[in-house]
């Protein structure tokens, strides 16, 4: 049956992708001082899912330019404007409607079909960054697709007592962890919401856990708590009862 929730995915360029690598590494190793760990935990080649924890507006940027591969990165659309806009979308990211449309999980599904790499920050909104809940959306995306998932730990882009709309000063230490690489698969006999909610959890302690070792290996703590806010948010877009139906997006602790 036809999915009716949803726009058709349009992929992004390959093109777009190759042109904004240096001006993410230009970002991370001119403006910024990033130490980047793990990469050898990143497949080569084949479809990866880095699920990456969220304290600051610098984090995908950040991500993007510390990856050893290209990526597209899910990114809240209210971002997708002027200028900003333009560059976003010239540089292959993902808009993700908070409103419930679809089209975000499905372009990223079709992307990592496609053997690509697609990064998402499933905490959702900015906060301290210890991955305490995540969104279901990145079980989906891992369940749905034949994709290595790889937790990323992203540190010092927001310092202790800062706003989580603040932005570092130029040469700021930095830090990118790539952990080790996990597989989420469905079970043979287990409902849709089982799967999503074993899932979450799985990617969730996978996350947490690694962003403690990245703070115990860098000694860099991570931010207090914000003033509660916006969460973005994108609908896991599913219309079978072995998927467990088409449900909102919620955060699994």
């Amino acid at each position: 049956m036809e999915n009716r929730n949803h726009s058709p995915a349009i992929l992004p360029s390959q093109w777009a992708r190759l042109w904004s690598r240096p001006i993410g590494w230009i970002l991370d190793h001119l403006i910024y001082r990033t130490l980047v760990t793990g990469k050898s935990n990143v497949p080569a080649a084949g479809p990866v899912l880095f699920a990456a924890n969220h304290i600051s507006f610098l984090d995908g940027p950040v991500l993007f330019g510390a990856s050893p591969r290209p990526m597209h990165i899910l990114v809240k659309k209210e971002m997708f404007a002027g200028v900003l806009g333009k560059v976003l979308r010239g540089s292959g990211q993902i808009p993700v409607d908070r409103d419930g449309d679809r089209t975000a999980l499905h372009t990223g599904k079709k992307l990592l079909d496609a053997g690509r790499c697609v990064g998402i920050l499933p905490e959702g909104t900015r906060g301290t960054g210890s991955a305490g809940s995540i969104s279901s959306g990145v079980a989906w995306l891992a369940l749905n697709s034949a994709a290595t998932v790889i937790p990323v730990a992203i540190l010092g882009t927001r310092h202790r007592d800062e706003h989580r709309d603040h932005i570092p000063r130029p040469r700021r230490r930095l830090y990118v962890s790539f952990g080790e690489p996990l597989t989420v698969k469905r079970r043979t006999g287990e409902p849709g919401r089982v799967s999503m909610d074993r899932a979450a959890a799985e990617i969730r302690t996978a996350l947490a856990g690694h962003v403690q070792d990245a703070i115990e290996s860098t000694g860099q703590a991570l931010p207090m708590e914000p003033v509660p806010g916006e969460t973005v948010s994108a609908t896991p877009p599913n219309s079978s009862s072995r998927d467990a139906g088409r449900p909102p997006l919620r955060k699994v602790q």
